[in-house]
């Protein structure tokens, strides 16, 4: 399927993305609603809930023919149906399920369509600030603030300090790339706003060194890659999304310039 036609599907992606802020936004505005424990540990909210419903609902009505792997809908997809999948959605419809306990500000939608292990088109919502970030492979990457759209660009030139943005539970390996690097300027911030962070030039680095997931990175991506940066592994190769048992990514970095000398990632 040509390029141009996930490009019409784009404002319907991203007007998606709006109903799912919207959604979690009437729960992040309730002071008593309660916070359950899936089977791993982590947290999840009715705002988890109801915005991948609403959003899976949505995609099925716009690709009736693409499935969706969400992170709230995963063990409805085994690995065994999943593995011949060549095209499919990944969505998490709320990244930064912490900061959202927290009440931070600090989260955001995922949707992404992958193709042959790539991710071709992203859409990241920030509800809060009504930040949306958004790209098709190839074209521009575009932010939609108070009405207004502006191309993103990542900043290439570096000067010392360098910006880098991770979050506030970084953990060792990533203080250690930090001081490899210092003297910086560092940017706390949660969910894939980091990455957006880094395709509009307000940040360098975002380093990751921690466990992630794919519809952690597929969305920011696209949205990187078109404004002129990169999200790599550890060989320097970028992020792909064949499906796998465990969806789990390998430790990486979105990076604006891609041929500063950046240090090897921590052991």
């Amino acid at each position: 399927m040509p390029l141009n036609h996930y490009q019409a599907w784009l404002p319907h992606v991203a007007e998606i993305a709006r109903q799912a802020g919207a959604a979690i936004m009437e729960v992040y505005r309730c002071e008593d609603c309660e916070v359950e424990k899936k089977a791993d540990g982590s947290p999840v909210t009715l705002a988890d809930k109801q915005a991948d419903h609403l959003i899976r609902q949505a995609l099925f009505a716009l690709a009736p023919d693409i499935p969706v792997v969400s992170e709230e809908n995963i063990h409805a997809t085994p690995f065994s149906e999943r593995q011949a999948w060549s095209s499919f959605w990944l969505v998490d419809p709320l990244d930064g399920t912490k900061e959202f306990i927290e009440r931070t500000d600090e989260f955001c939608v995922n949707i992404a369509l992958v193709i042959n292990g790539q991710s071709v088109l992203g859409v990241v919502y920030v509800p809060v600030y009504d930040w949306l970030y958004m790209a098709v492979k190839g074209r521009d990457a575009i932010k939609v603030e108070r009405g207004m759209e502006q191309v993103l660009n990542v900043r290439k030139l570096i000067k010392p300090p360098v910006n880098v943005t991770v979050s506030r539970r970084h953990g060792k390996k990533a203080e250690q790339f930090i001081d490899a690097i210092a003297p910086t300027q560092t940017l706390h911030c949660g969910s894939a706003i980091k990455s957006c962070l880094v395709a509009e030039g307000r940040a360098d680095v975002y380093p990751r060194f921690g466990p992630t997931s794919h519809w952690d990175t597929a969305a920011s991506q696209v949205i990187v890659e078109a404004a002129g940066g990169r999200i790599v592994d550890a060989k320097g190769e970028d992020l792909r999304y064949y499906p796998t048992e465990s969806i789990l990514n390998p430790h990486f970095m979105v990076v604006g310039n891609s041929r500063y000398p950046w240090p090897n990632f921590p052991q």
